[in-house]
C-alpha cells in the first residue's frame, strides 16, 4: 500500500468529537514551528481526503477554489484566521466600526473574474470623484492655491483636473492628459501578460520538471502575439518610453513629463507602494505602472474605487460563490503546520491539532513562498524535499517592503490648511472622497526612503489617507458623525537598526512612531487631526507578519523589483509534483488582482486534463 493510501486509511480510523479530523500517532514529525490558532466554535473539515486542498483563504486562494470547484473538483480551503479573505477583509476591531483591515482599495481585480464568477450583483464598487487630493502648505504656495485634485469625472471632469494642475504649471496641465493616454497604451501591452502563465523558470534547477508540451508552447506563442499586436500600435517614441518605464527610475520618467513638484510627488507614490526602493532607483518605474493597471466597473481605467462594506465584501462574495457550487468547503481557524509529501510528490497537510488530510490530485498554497517552502516543508540542506538551488532562490529573494497600515476612527473630518472648514461642518467635501497624499515634493519621498535604508522608520513617512465612510455610511454606526480613516504608511522597515532595541515588538516604540512621525506629518497639512482620533488599530510590519502571515510584512509576498517579475517569481507549478503556488508571490505579483489565483487554476486544470470553465 502506498503512503497516500495508508494516510487516508489512517485518518479515517479516528475522528474526534469536536469535528476536527484526527489521526493515530505515527512516526512523522509535526514540529513546524507554528502555534495553534483556532477560532471559538470553529469546525474542522468534514472529510478526510479531497481532490484539492488550498492553504489560505485569501482572495487568490478563493479565486482558485472557485474555478476548480466549477469543474467539479472536491476542494478544501483551510484558513488560519477566524475569517476568510486573507489581507482583503472587513473587520470590526471596535464594535460598530468596519475597517478594511489591511488592503483598502479596489482597482486591480481582473475583470474576467467578475464576469466568469458572476460577481457583479454581489460586489458593489463605489467610484471616487475626484480620485485624489494633495494638500499643500499655504506658506509655500500662497493662500489662493487650494491643493491638487486629480481624476475628476463627469462632463467637466477634465476641465476641473486641468484647472487644478494649472495652479502649479499650465505646461503640466496640458501634458497630464497625454501622460494618461500613454499609460493607457502601456496597460494594453501589459494586460495579456497579467493573464498569462509564464514559461517555467525552473530550467536548470536540480530535479525540476521543465518539459513543455506543444499545447503549452501554443499558449505562450498566443500571449506573445497578443502583446505584439498592442506593441505594434505604439510609435517608435512610445516604444522607447515603454522600455524606459520598465527599467528607469520613476523620477526620471516623471521628470521627462512634468515640472511641478506637487504633481510629480503625487504620481510617484504609486512607484513606492510596498517597496523599499526610492523613486530615484532603477526599476521603480514598473511599480508605478503596476498600480495603474486596474479596471473596475464604473471607474475610469487605471483608477481605484471603494467596495461597499469594505474589502471583505469582495472576499465574502468569492467565498459564498465557491460554497454555492457544493464542491468547495472552506474551514476557518484551521492552521496548517506542514505539507506532507512522499518523495517529490505532495500528498496532503497536517494541521496544528495533529489532523492529517489527503489531497488526491493537487495541493495549492496561497501563502507566501517563504511560508510555503521554508516553514511548511520540513528538512534542512540535503534532507529538504525541494531542490537545493530552488531553496537558495527562495531564501535569497527580496522581501523588503516598508509598508504599515493604521486604521482609525475619527470624530470629525480633517480640515486642511489650504482648504479650511468650520469646526462644526460635517458634510464631506471633494477633498475627502479620494486618496489624500501628504507629500508635495519629491525630496520628501527620497529622504523617507533614505531613512529606511539605514534601518530607521522614516522621520517624515510617505502617507496616503482615505476616508471610505464619506461615500459608504455602512462602515460606521448610524448617526454617530464619525468616520473611518485608513492610513497607509511607507518606509517603515521590518528590520530595524540594532540601536532601536526591540523596535516594532515594543508597543511604546510603535505608538511613538504613529503619534510623532505619522500623525505629526498629517498635522502639518491638516491641523487638529490627532485630536479627532478616537480609536487606532496599528498594523506595523511585524503585526502584518503575525496577523496575516506576510513574511517580513511584505504586502506583495515578495518585492516587485525587476529581477522578481514574471518568471523571476516562483511559478504556479513548483519543483514538487502536485504542489502549486497561487498567491501574490507568484506572477504577476501583489495587489487584490486575483490573476495569480485564476492563472494557477488554469495550470492545475491543464495538468489534470480538464478544461478551464
Amino acid at each position: 500500500m502506498n503512503f497516500k493510501a495508508s494516510l487516508v486509511r489512517r485518518m479515517a480510523s479516528e475522528v474526534s468529537g469536536t469535528g476536527w479530523t484526527r489521526r493515530a500517532r505515527s512516526g512523522l514529525s509535526s514540529s513546524c514551528g507554528f502555534r495553534r490558532f483556532l477560532s471559538a466554535g470553529s469546525k474542522g473539515p468534514g472529510k478526510h481526503a479531497y481532490d484539492v486542498i488550498i492553504i489560505g483563504a485569501g482572495h487568490n486562494g478563493l479565486v482558485c477554489a472557485n474555478y476548480l470547484g466549477k469543474q467539479g473538483l472536491d476542494v478544501l480551503v483551510l484558513e488560519n484566521r477566524h475569517i476568510e479573505g486573507g489581507a482583503a477583509v472587513t473587520e470590526e476591531v471596535f464594535p460598530g466600526y468596519k475597517f478594511s483591515r489591511a488592503s483598502y482599495l479596489a482597482g486591480l481585480l481582473r475583470p474576467q473574474i467578475l464576469e466568469e464568477l458572476e460577481l457583479h450583483n454581489s460586489v458593489h464598487f463605489i467610484p471616487r470623484n475626484p480620485s485624489s487630493f494633495t494638500p499643500v502648505p499655504p506658506d509655500k504656495f500662497g493662500d489662493g492655491v487650494d491643493g491638487l485634485f486629480l481624476g475628476w469625472s463627469g462632463p467637466d471632469g477634465d476641465k476641473k483636473t486641468w484647472g487644478s494642475i494649472a495652479q502649479f504649471s499650465q505646461r503640466d496641465a496640458d501634458q497630464y492628459f497625454q501622460y494618461e493616454e500613454f499609460l493607457g497604451k502601456v496597460r494594453a501591452v501589459i494586460q495579456p501578460v497579467l493573464d498569462a502563465i509564464p514559461p517555467s523558470q525552473f530550467a536548470g534547477l536540480t530535479g525540476a520538471n521543465t518539459s513543455m508540451t506543444w499545447k503549452e508552447l501554443f499558449f505562450h506563442c498566443r500571449t506573445a502575439v497578443d502583446i505584439g499586436k498592442q506593441f505594434g500600435v505604439l510609435s517608435a517614441a512610445e516604444r522607447r518610453q515603454l522600455y524606459e518605464l520598465f527599467t528607469a527610475p520613476a523620477t526620471h520618467v516623471l521628470n521627462r513629463w512634468f515640472e511641478s513638484e506637487v504633481l510629480k510627488a503625487t504620481l510617484v507614490t504609486d512607484a513606492v507602494i510596498g517597496s523599499m526602493a526610492s523613486p530615484s532607483e532603477c526599476g521603480s518605474g514598473y511599480v508605478l505602472i503596476h498600480h495603474v493597471m486596474g479596471s473596475v466597473p464604473g471607474v475610469s481605467e487605471g483608477s481605484w474605487a471603494y467596495i461597499r462594506g469594505g474589502m471583505g465584501s469582495l472576499t465574502q462574495a468569492l467565498a459564498n460563490t465557491a460554497q454555492q457550487s457544493e464542491s468547495v468547503e472552506i474551514v476557518t481557524g484551521s492552521r496548517v503546520s506542514c505539507i506532507l509529501h512522499e518523495g517529490d510528490q505532495a500528498v496532503g497537510v497536517r494541521l496544528t491539532n495533529g489532523s492529517e488530510i489527503a489531497a488526491h490530485r493537487a495541493l495549492v498554497s496561497n501563502a507566501t513562498p517563504w511560508t510555503t517552502f521554508v516553514d511548511l516543508l520540513q528538512g534542512d540542506g540535503a534532507n529538504h524535499p525541494m531542490p537545493g538551488d530552488f531553496m537558495e532562490y527562495v531564501k535569497s529573494a527580496d522581501y523588503s517592503c516598508g509598508a504599515m497600515k493604521i486604521n482609525c476612527v475619527v470624530d470629525k473630518l480633517p480640515s486642511f490648511a489650504c482648504r479650511p472648514r468650520s469646526s462644526n461642518e460635517q458634510v464631506p467635501g471633494p477633498e475627502h472622497h479620494g486618496t489624500i497624499h501628504f507629500e508635495y515634493s519629491m525630496d520628501q519621498i527620497e529622504r523617507a526612503a533614505a531613512d529606511a535604508k539605514l534601518g530607521r522608520p522614516a522621520s517624515r513617512p510617505v502617507i496616503e489617507l482615505t476616508l471610505p465612510s464619506t461615500l459608504d455610511s455602512t462602515l460606521v454606526p448610524d448617526g454617530s458623525g464619525h468616520h473611518i480613516a485608513q492610513i497607509f504608511v511607507q518606509y517603515a522597515p521590518y528590520s530595524l537598526h540594532s540601536d532601536l532595541g526591540p523596535g516594532w515588538a515594543d508597543p511604546n516604540f510603535t505608538d511613538k512612531f504613529v503619534r510623532e512621525n505619522v500623525f505629526g506629518a498629517i498635522e502639518e497639512l491638516a491641523p487638529g487631526f490627532s485630536s479627532s482620533v478616537l480609536h487606532t488599530d496599528v498594523l506595523s510590519p511585524l503585526r502584518l507578519e503575525q496577523e496575516f502571515g506576510l513574511h517580513k510584512g511584505n504586502i506583495m509576498h515578495g518585492a516587485l523589483s525587476l529581477h522578481q517579475l514574471a518568471w523571476g517569481r516562483p511559478g504556479y507549478r513548483t519543483p514538487m509534483q502536485g504542489l502549486y503556488l497561487c498567491g501574490s508571490g507568484a506572477h504577476p505579483g501583489g495587489g487584490v488582482m486575483g490573476a495569480a489565483g485564476r492563472n494557477c487554476s488554469r495550470q492545475i486544470l491543464y495538468d489534470l486534463g480538464l478544461d478551464f470553465p
